[in-house]
């Protein structure tokens, strides 16, 4: 989401600066951090016009104990610090978006979630254990940003569903991946929803939030169309003209996460969320059906390749 970001930001003219643990070339300035302590890079914040924090050690991979101390660490701890050289600025920014999860709902059939009437996840009588991490880990991030003190500062958590684009290593890359391998059916019984955002909506998104100071709070950024992932997966093998996908089945997906060190939850927990404060505040989504995201995908990623 960085580089996504980072490119449509510098495209309209704006000074980037992105605060990176391993600083390299790019085509904005990169400043080193540890995420963690304050220090000379602190200097950024003080009369930045908006903060986007983005950090936190990737979920795709085994929830170990090592693993989960890592990602509950790294979102929580850099969220903090980002608080506290907000709080030391002479001229803080205006805003500050801090990412968050669509994962922190729960997981449901029956109902989509939104900002109001959403349940929060954790209490479902059949979740495995990691799917309750999870959820600690998105409440404990969403914490942090709920205890900064930074009064002249407005304060937004991104609940985002995941973000598809045609880059190289995104999830757009991997699921097409199995489609044009023949491998693209659908994951498990297939009636889990898949909550999705297109790049395009994701960027314009942010900067509606940057500019409309009414929205604070959590906000979901997510089409306003989940769907099934067996609906998901068809429309996405026809966008690529693929005629068949072979399913998987759940223990196969067991089998498989285990081989690729990530976790099952990532296909097999239905997000069903849906942006009702983006749309209620006038927002209007640029692809809010899957079937003419994944067509615009599929070319884009074609014209890459």
């Amino acid at each position: 989401m960085g580089m996504i970001l980072g490119r449509a930001f510098q495209s309209e003219g704006h000074e980037v600066v992105v605060l990176s643990r391993a600083p390299s070339s790019a085509p904005w300035r990169t400043v080193g951090w540890d995420a963690a302590t304050l220090g000379s890079w602190t200097a950024e914040i003080d009369g930045a016009d908006v903060i986007v924090n983005l950090a936190g050690r990737s979920v795709n991979c085994r929830y170990n104990s090592r693993n989960k101390k890592l990602i509950l660490d790294s979102r929580v701890a850099s969220t903090k610090v980002v608080g506290e050289a907000i709080a030391k600025a002479r001229r803080p920014p205006a805003v500050w978006l801090q990412s968050s999860t669509a994962t922190i709902y729960s997981h449901r059939y029956d109902a989509p979630n939104d900002e109001t009437s959403g349940v929060i996840g954790g209490n479902e009588p059949d979740a495995p254990s990691a799917w309750r991490f999870s959820i600690e880990v998105a409440l404990a991030w969403e914490r942090a940003l709920d205890e900064a003190q930074v009064p002249a500062t407005r304060k937004v958590a991104l609940r985002s569903a995941v973000v598809m684009s045609p880059d190289k290593g995104g999830i757009f890359e991997i699921l097409l991946g199995l489609v044009r391998r023949g491998l693209g059916g659908k994951s498990g019984d297939g009636r889990q929803y898949v909550s999705w955002v297109h790049d395009a909506d994701f960027i314009a998104a942010i900067y509606w939030l940057i500019a409309h100071p009414e929205l604070e709070g959590a906000v979901n950024i997510a089409s306003p169309f989940p769907l099934p992932n067996a609906e998901f997966m068809c429309d996405l093998r026809k966008a690529w003209g693929a005629p068949f996908g072979l399913p998987a089945t759940k223990w196969m997906l067991e089998l498989g996460s285990l081989f690729l060190r990530t976790e099952t939850e990532l296909v097999l927990k239905s997000r069903r969320v849906v942006p009702s404060r983006l749309q209620a505040s006038g927002y209007a989504f640029r692809f809010s059906a899957w079937p003419e995201a994944a067509d615009d995908l599929c070319r884009r990623w074609r014209m890459i390749e």
